[in-house]
């Protein structure tokens, strides 16, 4: 049986890299993509030291040609995807519709929501052809909720998880399965600086997570083990939307 791969958007840093990690300690060889070229190189002698398989490759995902070449390389080095992971995400630091010039609009929408629509399409002919594989896909509680100024990355996740159920509804029959996570607020590197001002009050758990806890529920959606499970959307947030 050939080794089981995984490619991971994002993963130069933060939740994608913690994932990437998680992925090769569990014996996939594994693509990080990112724009950050120097974090992705660190990233991948990372994992290289610890005893796993890693690649890197450099990406624009704001650019639809630079998917498409960039899945091409993948492909090319690694043969075959079992696992994309769609993680890379960007924040709109709270703006409100009318706070939210146009082209910050587009920015968000681009990364948050068509990248992973254009990652998706460039991969997923190869599962098909295949016949097996598993897409997850990075949402927010944003996307369950709304998070309260945040216009265009509220709209961006609720369309992620809509889209995740369209994947699910229409190519599942070919024996590739999709599955969303929504993690709460999670301390990384991108909020390490205001996590402290940030009331735990909301989260039942009274805690905010860590990237381990979201890599853990990516992995598992992933993984084979998870082979029932289809179309969802697991939020690892501490109970904040039960509320």
């Amino acid at each position: 049986m050939s080794q089981k791969t995984a490619v991971i958007t994002g993963a130069a840093s933060g939740m994608g890299l913690t994932e990437a990690k998680l992925f090769a300690e569990r014996g996939y060889k594994v693509a990080l993509l990112d724009v950050n070229e120097d974090g992705l190189k660190s990233a991948v002698a990372e994992i290289k030291a610890a005893g796993g398989e890693a690649s890197s490759f450099t990406i624009d995902l704001t650019d639809h040609d630079s998917i498409i070449a960039t899945v091409a390389e993948v492909e090319k080095e690694f043969e075959h995807i079992d696992v994309l992971v769609n993680n890379a995400g960007v924040f709109d630091k709270y703006q409100a519709s009318l706070d939210t010039p146009r082209e910050r609009w587009d920015f968000l929408l681009a990364i948050n929501l068509t990248s992973v629509f254009d990652m998706t399409n460039a991969v997923l002919p190869g599962m098909l052809k295949r016949g097996e594989g598993a897409v997850v896909n990075i949402a927010s509680v944003a996307g369950i909720v709304a998070a309260k100024g945040g216009a265009a990355y509220t709209a961006a996740k609720h369309a992620v998880i809509g889209y995740t159920k369209h994947l699910a509804s229409e190519y599942s029959k070919e024996g590739i399965r999709f599955n969303a996570v929504a993690p709460g607020t999670i301390v990384t590197p991108l909020v390490a600086g205001i996590v402290d001002s940030i009331p735990t009050d909301p989260v039942p758990l009274r805690r905010f997570g860590q990237p381990e806890e979201v890599a853990e529920a990516v992995f598992f959606l992933a993984d084979g083990k998870a082979g029932f499970v289809n179309g969802t959307t697991l939020t690892v947030d501490g109970g904040f939307t039960i509320q």
